[in-house]
């Protein structure tokens, strides 16, 4: 199923455990590309789910509330609903 229309979709890997939170970059060379987000919080409770969603809608420009998690909760690889995200923005993350 495709997003509404003025919503992106964005796949995103996320990597827990960083040192800080980080948006950019490119993981592996798939269709349609990953984004990585490097967050500080650890993968429990979903803590680093949460901290991801937060750093993409802050790197996207956007409120945390037009964010939602689509699917991979349990995974590292997610796919989150972005409303109002510019795709010339992620076009700049994804450059990294």
């Amino acid at each position: 199923m495709s997003p509404v229309p003025g919503t992106l979709r964005v796949v995103v890997r996320v990597q827990p455990g960083a040192s800080r939170t980080v948006v950019g970059g490119r993981y592996g060379d798939a269709d349609p590309p990953v984004l990585v987000v490097r967050v500080h919080a650890p993968p429990v409770e979903g803590r680093a789910t949460e901290e991801a969603r937060r750093a993409l809608a802050d790197a996207l420009g956007v409120r945390p509330t037009a964010v939602s998690l689509r699917s991979g909760a349990t995974s590292r690889q997610k796919v989150f609903d972005v409303g109002g995200g510019s795709p010339d923005r992620l076009a700049a993350l994804l450059a990294g």
